[in-house]
């Protein structure tokens, strides 16, 4: 049987549970199970606020949008990103007319803070750190960098939900946290994201940007007294951003079993790490920052001849992927083409194996056995 690089795991009669109290109190969309999810998601977490959207990518506009209008930055400004990432981190800087300065990654596939800091200059107005497939890399430093440059911070957390470092939600020091709840990361639904702004006025403005900038969504007004319920004020020009009560219910089940789910994946990585043992001459699993208790999103290889490596797993029926290639070589990001040699260099070597809970040993031992094998 094949080996998909993601296959989700729902639990199907809680969702269905869920899904049918939403169904049968008539209430599908903004409002009831998102607002339970927002509160669960803060009491998980220890962050102090927490708004459910329809995606990461719009978390992640919403965080540039909400910081570049309160602090009044301009068109032109800068903000340091990393060229190995899903282009969604950033395409968000771009929506709001800013410049993405590419900065090159470490060997956690982070942010390099030794580059972070000759990247930046008067026009910088903040740092977009990616966790990468869980992993914490350097963020403290970031957090330093950040804090003695007086510039403002995101942590693109589209793959850290139940990531901790050193037994705590890592990112408490930055100013907005966006985390992706899509099809096939660990804590699925079928599209949904949060953002987790650190001041309790962007978490309110964010609320407002993402209902089309009208200032009482339809549950606050249903759910509230008086004759003129109906009657909204239209602040701003805003979006259409918010999540649904469907895919909240599924979030709100998934989330009782993501510390289960991740402490799994753990499990996984170390049966990689134990078959590539002996074997770091031609396979290097890239490592795990220390202190990080990472979600595992993705166990990632580095290997010399990559795309024919993942011809070869292919003929097994194996399907690995690629996480990412360098965004500096699409047509839009090209202005930075040979800024970031680190990130050049290693996106042509890495290979992203199946990582998920519906593999056992068994089939870990073959795709690690294929593996091996492939290269030799």
């Amino acid at each position: 049987m094949a080996i998909q690089l993601f296959v989700p795991t729902f639990h199907v009669e809680e969702c269905l549970s869920e899904i049918r109290e939403c169904l049968e109190k008539g209430w599908t969309g903004l409002g009831f199970k998102t607002v339970e999810f927002e509160k669960a998601w803060c009491e998980y977490t220890g962050l102090p606020h927490a708004h459910f959207l329809n995606s990461a990518t719009v978390g992640l506009h919403l965080a540039v949008k909400i910081l570049k209008q309160t602090y009044g930055w301009q068109d032109g400004d800068e903000v340091i990103s990393t060229p190995l990432t899903f282009v969604s981190t950033n395409h968000a800087i771009m929506y709001e007319n800013l410049h993405v300065t590419f900065a090159d990654v470490d060997k956690y596939l982070c942010l390099d803070p030794e580059d972070v800091l000759q990247k930046i200059n008067s026009k910088t107005r903040a740092i977009v750190f990616v966790g990468i497939g869980g992993n914490t890399g350097q963020w403290e430093k970031i957090v330093e960098i950040a804090q003695a440059h007086n510039l403002k911070l995101i942590l693109d957390a589209a793959h850290m939900a139940g990531t901790r470092l050193h037994g705590e939600t890592p990112g408490k020091e930055a100013d907005a946290i966006v985390y992706s709840f899509q099809a096939v990361k660990n804590l699925p639904t079928a599209d949904s994201g949060m953002i987790c702004f650190r001041e309790a006025e962007h978490d309110a403005l964010a609320r407002k940007l993402c209902w089309l900038g009208i200032n009482k969504d339809t549950y606050a007004r249903t759910a509230g007294k008086g004759a003129y319920k109906w009657k909204y004020d239209v602040e701003s020009v805003g979006f259409k951003y918010h999540g649904n009560s469907i895919m909240a219910a599924i979030g709100l089940v998934e989330l009782r079993y993501l510390d289960q789910m991740n402490a799994y994946r753990r499990q996984l990585a170390a049966w990689y790490d134990a078959g590539f043992k002996g074997y770091e001459d031609i396979i290097r699993p890239i490592p795990v920052a220390p202190g990080c208790e990472s979600s595992r999103h993705l166990y990632i290889i580095e290997v010399d001849k990559r795309d024919e490596l993942l011809m070869a797993l292919n003929d097994y029926e194996i399907y690995p992927g690629v996480h990412y290639g360098d965004n500096t070589e699409y047509r839009m990001y090209s202005y930075a083409q040979g800024l970031c040699s680190n990130a050049h260099y290693i996106s042509k070597r890495i290979i992203s194996l199946p990582m998920h809970t519906k593999i056992d040993y068994i089939k870990l031992k073959n795709i690690v056995k294929s593996t091996i094998s492939s290269i030799y």
